[in-house]
Formats: C-alpha cells, sequence, structure tokens
C-alpha cells in the first residue's frame, strides 16, 4: 500500500476518539438544553390528585371552583370522581393527596386510623327524594322522608338505589333503617341497585319512571328528567354535609403534601368559601359554605 494511503489510514484511526469525544460532547450539551427548555413545562406538572365524590364532579361545582385555586396558587388538581365508599379507599391506599366526601362516620374513622390529618367541614347541601310525577306512591309533598319511605315499600312501587357504597347510597341505607325496613329482602323486584353513580342512577330512575333518592345538586344538573320530579324534600334528616381530608403524609410519604395542604386551607379560608357560595346551576344555589362568607 502507498505509504501516502497509509499514512492517511493512520490518520483516520488517531482521529476517531477526537471525533467521538466531540460528538459526545454535543449529545450531553443537547441533553442539558432539553433539559433547561423543559423546565418551564415540569413547573406546569406541579399537581395534586383529590378523591372525591360524583356530587362535586356531576354538579358542576369542581369545573367552577378547581379554575379558581389553580390561577391563584399554580397548582393543578386532578380529580378522580366516584362513590364516597371507593373514594375513601383510593385514599387508603394512598392514591389520592385530598379526599372530598359526604360521610361524616366514614371521614372521622378516616382520620382516626391515621389515613387523614384533620376532617375540616367544607359545605353542605341537601337529598331528595324524585319519583315518577303521577306520583303512584302518594308521597309527593310529605316532609317526613321515613314516612314516605314505608309509604314506597307498601305500594311496591319501583325504587332505584345507588347501591355503590356511595354517601348518597349509605344516606339511602340509614333512612330505609329508620324506617324499620331492609329492601334488600325485595331486590331484583321493587328495589333496584344501579351500582353506579348518582348521574348513570337517574337515567335508570327516569328510564324506569322510578323513585330514588338524589342529592339536589346532581338532580338540579341533570338534564334528562323525564318524568320525573322532586316528590320529598325538607326533612333535617335528608341534610347533606360535606368534609375535606388531606391525606397524611406520614402515613403516604409520596403525598404532595404542601399542595394539598393549600388546597385544604384555601377551600375552608374565606375565599374558598366565597367560591362556593357563588356557585349556581340555573341560577340556583345548590352547595352552601360550612362559613357562610360575611358578604
Amino acid at each position: 500500500m502507498p505509504r501516502a494511503a497509509m499514512r492517511g489510514k493512520n490518520w483516520r484511526r488517531k482521529s476517531r476518539p477526537g471525533r467521538r469525544a466531540k460528538a459526545l460532547k454535543r449529545l450531553i450539551l443537547c441533553a442539558f438544553a432539553a433539559i433547561l427548555l423543559a423546565a418551564p413545562s415540569f413547573a406546569a406538572e406541579r399537581f395534586i390528585t383529590i378523591a372525591s365524590t360524583t356530587s362535586t364532579d356531576n354538579s358542576g361545582l369542581f369545573a367552577h371552583l378547581l379554575p379558581i385555586f389553580t390561577a391563584r396558587t399554580g397548582i393543578e388538581v386532578r380529580v378522580v370522581a366516584r362513590g364516597t365508599g371507593q373514594a375513601i379507599r383510593l385514599a387508603r391506599d394512598g392514591d389520592a393527596d385530598v379526599l372530598l366526601v359526604h360521610h361524616r362516620p366514614s371521614e372521622e374513622k378516616f382520620v382516626a386510623e391515621g389515613y387523614g390529618v384533620e376532617r375540616r367541614d367544607v359545605m353542605y347541601n341537601d337529598f331528595v327524594i324524585v319519583g315518577p310525577a303521577m306520583d303512584p306512591a302518594g308521597v309527593k309533598g310529605m316532609t317526613d322522608v321515613v314516612a314516605a319511605l314505608e309509604r314506597i315499600e307498601e305500594a311496591g312501587v319501583t325504587f332505584v338505589s345507588r347501591g355503590d357504597d356511595s354517601g348518597t347510597h349509605k344516606a339511602e341505607r340509614q333512612l330505609w333503617s329508620l324506617a324499620g325496613i331492609d329492601p334488600s329482602g325485595a331486590s331484583g323486584r321493587w328495589y333496584r341497585e344501579a351500582g353506579s353513580g348518582m348521574g348513570a342512577t337517574l337515567n335508570v330512575a327516569a328510564g324506569m319512571n322510578a323513585y330514588t333518592l338524589s342529592d339536589r345538586a346532581t338532580w338540579i344538573a341533570f338534564r334528562n328528567k323525564g318524568e320525573l320530579a322532586i316528590a320529598v324534600e325538607g326533612d333535617t334528616r335528608l341534610y347533606n354535609e360535606y368534609g375535606v381530608i388531606q391525606v397524611n403524609p406520614k402515613r403516604f410519604p409520596h403525598v404532595k403534601a404542601a399542595e394539598a395542604k393549600a388546597f385544604v386551607d384555601w377551600l375552608t379560608s374565606p375565599k374558598g368559601q366565597q367560591a362556593i357560595d357563588d356557585f349556581r346551576i340555573d341560577g340556583q344555589q345548590v352547595f352552601f359554605p360550612a362559613k357562610r362568607p360575611a358578604s
């Protein structure tokens, strides 16, 4: 091989390590630049997860509240809407940073067992019994919910239960208990268990022209009412309160403690309570703050 060609070959061999070093340097610089460019998007990913009820989601309350909180703090909120029982199980597994539900005994147990930091009152509304406009059970206009359930059972007319261990389902079962009735014996006959959220249960009740128990907010927001109308309301036993709880970071070190506390603090502050007070569906107030704003 000509000496000039050998010199070229040797030069190429000697130059490869230098070229690799330069290529590696360029790669590192590009990676570093990508990290710097991505930094703002990392900041935008600051978020918390709330395990909450279907009523707060279906009613549109969260769609009203959460943008206000995010604009104030920069913290995005992601909602997992389930029945109260399922929402509590999510939080017990450490799969949420905040719990917002409506069954006080379960909430207090959650805190007592060390899963939550503290339960705080956040808001309230009420339940109503809705049913067919023709009112085959003859309960329309009653304000004694226990007596109304007794009539529904006596008439054997269809009642649709959520049947999903939600706060609404727990409240319904408590009301049947006060009436001295165990409707599970009539399951599949006049007592039907939907096993689903409030909106889906109302759809079933509308389709069957049946009675059901609903929180007022979801009922007002529900657009597929069919022939259903409010039949029973106004009993103090239909009171429906909501609590908010920060999931305990001592139990679950991975939860976003600072951001979760910021949300709980804001929601129970005068500004958060005012935001709840301001929420309307078709001009009607459906949630009332636990601490009514001075205005």
